[in-house]
């Protein structure tokens, strides 16, 4: 038992350590939003969206629904549009003022952007039946049910301390030039993802 969770935990953790468009808007939110409670949403979401895929990963439903052709093209067409429309959208904003504060995420865009990034990615999803998936088989019972919640352990404490981060970079980052570098680096993130996903369909 405790070798499955080590193991949960090193996956999991090797897993959503990758500088990706999911963990760049989670730090960004952190850092942009007034108050840190404002960033809960999209901290919460995408939590919620790992859950639900590794829960699918370990049961195996996923790999079935993306056995589907028409629904793993409807995914992947959604999802590079939606990238390109908030890169779009994030090369574009600023660092929060009083003159510019409409530019901030609302709790709305925030559940839609990290909802989408999380489950219109079939490559994001692979990744998850292709490595969680795979290796869950290699336990049953308690263990299976322990590898599997140390995996979700590790993604929510991953997004809630990524946000905690973000909060602190842009109390010290006064100016915002930061921030709005950061914005840069999202949205081009955002870009080549998009990239990736057209040449990989």
């Amino acid at each position: 038992m405790i070798s499955a969770a080590i193991h949960g935990f090193i996956l999991a953790f090797g897993l959503i350590l990758p500088l990706g468009v999911q963990n760049v808007f989670v730090f960004n939110q952190g850092a942009l939003q007034p108050k840190w409670t404002n960033a809960l949403p999209v901290v919460l979401t995408a939590a919620l969206c790992d859950t639900l895929l590794i829960s699918l990963a370990v049961l195996g439903i996923s790999a079935v629904v993306l056995e589907i052709n028409f629904l793993k093209t409807a995914l992947s067409v959604i999802g590079i549009a939606f990238l390109v429309y908030m890169g779009y959208v994030t090369w574009k904003s600023k660092p929060s003022t009083e003159e510019n504060s409409g530019q901030l995420f609302t709790a709305q865009k925030q559940i839609t952007f990290a909802a989408s990034v999380s489950l219109l990615n079939p490559h994001a999803i692979m990744d998850t039946i292709g490595v969680i998936g795979t290796s869950s088989i290699a336990y049953t019972g308690i263990e299976k049910a322990v590898f599997t919640m140390v995996c979700i352990f590790v993604s929510w404490l991953w997004f809630f301390g990524l946000s905690v981060v973000g909060r602190l970079v842009g109390k010290l980052d006064q100016t915002g030039q930061f921030i709005n570098t950061l914005n840069k680096i999202s949205a081009v993130i955002m870009w080549g993802t998009a990239v990736y996903l057209v040449f990989s369909f």
